[in-house]
């Protein structure tokens, strides 16, 4: 692990929580307008349609598109079935980038500016650059460079993000880590010869989460969290 010169991380559920920052600000949002619904099962809906949304663009049958312009389409089509109609388009541009201001997980921000220390460090992300600049100013993110997805204009795990940042860095892959709560991600960043570290978030789909709460692979870390991967990265 001497040769590690940058660790970058994936962002949602990764380093931010995603389900609970997405409900509480749909509860907020809609008690204002008195509109009553699960908020819960809204972020989990939600993020239910991140997957498939990318994998159209994949598949060629939508041109190359920002993560902002697939959440507002999954949005959209979500919204009728919680009984919300009739919005503008700056409520519906609100509502898009609640992505934008997801809270971090608690010891994101402590972990990371530890790792800061030593390490470049960065989100590796299929977020737009827009997206990820706007969630580190709001959460306090400490970040050195974002790799958002249009750099490479894939989504992972295509191995061009992967191998992008790290010639964007001017590192070989061997000197990159990549951190993440999900073992997919680190799968993919292991057979392109990326260092690899794990550490679950077992809440990031709530109580009934069965994937990710361990690792599944022979990752080069496996800690409790960021703060945990700072001490052992000596940090």
């Amino acid at each position: 692990m001497h040769d590690v010169k940058a660790i970058l991380f994936d962002t949602f559920g990764t380093v931010t929580d995603w389900r609970t920052s997405v409900a509480a600000e749909m509860t907020v949002w809609a008690d204002a307008r008195g509109i009553s619904g699960d908020w819960l099962a809204f972020a989990d809906d939600w993020r239910s349609r991140y997957h498939p949304s990318m994998d159209r663009v994949r598949r060629g049958e939508l041109p190359w598109t920002i993560l902002d312009v697939l959440h507002r389409a999954s949005l959209e089509a979500m919204l009728p079935e919680y009984g919300i109609s009739g919005l503008n388009d700056a409520e519906l541009d609100h509502l898009t980038k609640i992505w934008h201001r997801l809270h971090p997980w608690p010891d994101s921000v402590a972990g990371l500016t530890r790792l800061k220390r030593h390490y470049i460090i960065g989100p590796m992300s299929n977020g737009n650059v827009a997206l990820l600049v706007n969630m580190a100013k709001h959460s306090g993110l400490p970040w050195d460079m974002v790799f958002g997805s249009e750099i490479s204009r894939h989504f992972k795990p295509d191995p061009e993000v992967y191998l992008g940042a790290c010639t964007m860095l001017g590192l070989k892959p061997g000197q990159v880590m990549m951190a993440a709560a999900h073992n997919y991600d680190l799968k993919a960043a292991q057979a392109l010869g990326l260092k690899t570290a794990f550490f679950a978030r077992p809440s990031e789909y709530g109580p009934k989460q069965t994937k990710d709460i361990a690792p599944t692979g022979d990752w080069t870390v496996v800690a409790r969290d960021i703060e945990d991967l700072a001490t052992q990265m000596g940090a």
